[in-house]
């Protein structure tokens, strides 16, 4: 399946969000499929119309699941969609930086200069690793039959975001090159989000520092390669990171597949 085809697939079709994507459809390592209508991945819901929520309500979500601290969650707070229950648990309590919702604050107050490859790197490093919010995330998956659909989303719904995508499709047994062109895919999606922070950041920085901004905040591959990089020199491979930070057995996880695969 090539990026282009994965896009066209996976997005879904809202006015007032960005990035908003069925998770379903990959193939697993097994031969089967993950299931769609029931994993969902986005950005900030602030800006979803009244067409948008409607549509949303089609999808019978359990869950909003939000990655966010709370200035930008009561910056941007979450709508109601339906009967889902809003859900969040901050993936990072202490670091701000990623958390800066507006491209003008990021230029304002100069944390552009902060936004470096080795910055993104350290972080993917160290989110997947005792975290309260992936830990609740994956006990959601751990019953599935009562917590799907849902959606879970951070800003941009690309770190994050992509690293709890991540956490999800491996426990499903999609292989990691999958996973990867997914994540990677949020450089497709979100290319008007990105160019409106590269064109502020124009106004106030020089086309060297420009460079070096827009080189750091493109997601790479050795960004989310970090992470799993971190699982498996602590836990020496994912599964033993399945059941240590989030008590999933081999057997939970096949009963999580055998409900979200097809």
């Amino acid at each position: 399946m090539t990026e282009e085809t994965m896009e066209l697939e996976c997005l879904l079709p809202l006015k007032g969000v960005v990035n908003f994507r069925d998770m379903g459809g990959l193939i697993t390592l097994d031969g089967r499929r993950v299931k769609k209508g029931i994993l969902f991945r986005a950005a900030e819901l602030t800006g979803l119309t009244e067409e948008d929520k409607t549509y949303l309500e089609t999808l019978n979500l359990k869950y909003v699941f939000d990655y966010r601290d709370k200035v930008e969650a009561d910056r941007k707070p979450d709508p109601i969609i339906g009967q889902a229950k809003n859900k969040r648990v901050p993936v990072q309590v202490e670091d701000k930086l990623t958390a800066q919702a507006s491209s003008n604050e990021i230029v304002k107050s100069e944390f552009y200069k902060l936004f470096t490859k080795d910055m993104f790197t350290n972080m993917y490093a160290k989110i997947p690793i005792q975290n309260a919010s992936y830990q609740r995330l994956m006990e959601l998956l751990k019953n599935p039959e009562e917590n799907l659909p849902l959606v879970h989303h951070c800003t941009g719904g690309r770190d994050r975001t992509g690293v709890g995508a991540m956490l999800i499709l491996i426990t499903l047994g999609v292989p990691y090159e999958t996973v990867l062109a997914d994540f990677l895919m949020s450089n497709r999606t979100l290319e008007d989000f990105h160019n409106n922070m590269f064109n502020e950041a124009a106004k106030d920085i020089s086309e060297e520092e420009l460079a070096r901004f827009k080189d750091a905040l493109l997601l790479k591959e050795n960004y989310l390669q970090a992470s799993m990089d971190s699982i498996v020199r602590i836990y020496g491979n994912f599964e033993a990171y399945l059941a240590e930070e989030f008590g999933i057995t081999q057997e939970i996880r096949e009963r999580i597949k055998d409900y979200c695969l097809e």
